[in-house]
């Protein structure tokens, strides 16, 4: 599979220390799978998107979720403060200059 590209690899940087060396590149292929996979995000539907279908290591990406060590409150809290981040951009310098006056 080829490199996924450095805006994608930047916005994940921020999980990568919540999971080991050893399983971080199956990590960011699941997510990025999981985004552009429709329906039911099966390891195998994510996989199949992302052109790995054929992939002989296929149980790696399933041992990812069901053995490897790590942490959902900690990708949680992580993802919540990207949120927070951006909506308090988008509020107070965001296109617009803020948000607009609430009308009743």
């Amino acid at each position: 599979m080829e490199a996924l590209p450095s805006e994608i690899v930047r916005v994940l940087r921020i999980y990568e220390d919540v999971f080991s060396e050893r399983v971080w590149d199956w990590v960011q292929v699941l997510v990025v799978g999981a985004i552009l996979t429709p329906g039911q995000r099966t390891v195998a539907a994510v996989l199949r998107v992302m052109g790995l279908s054929d992939e002989r290591q296929y149980q790696n990406y399933h041992r990812v979720l069901n053995r490897a060590r790590w942490s959902s409150r900690e990708v949680s809290r992580r993802l919540l403060g990207v949120l927070v981040e951006v909506f308090e951009y988008y509020v107070h310098r965001g296109p617009g200059g803020g948000v607009p006056p609430a009308t009743h």
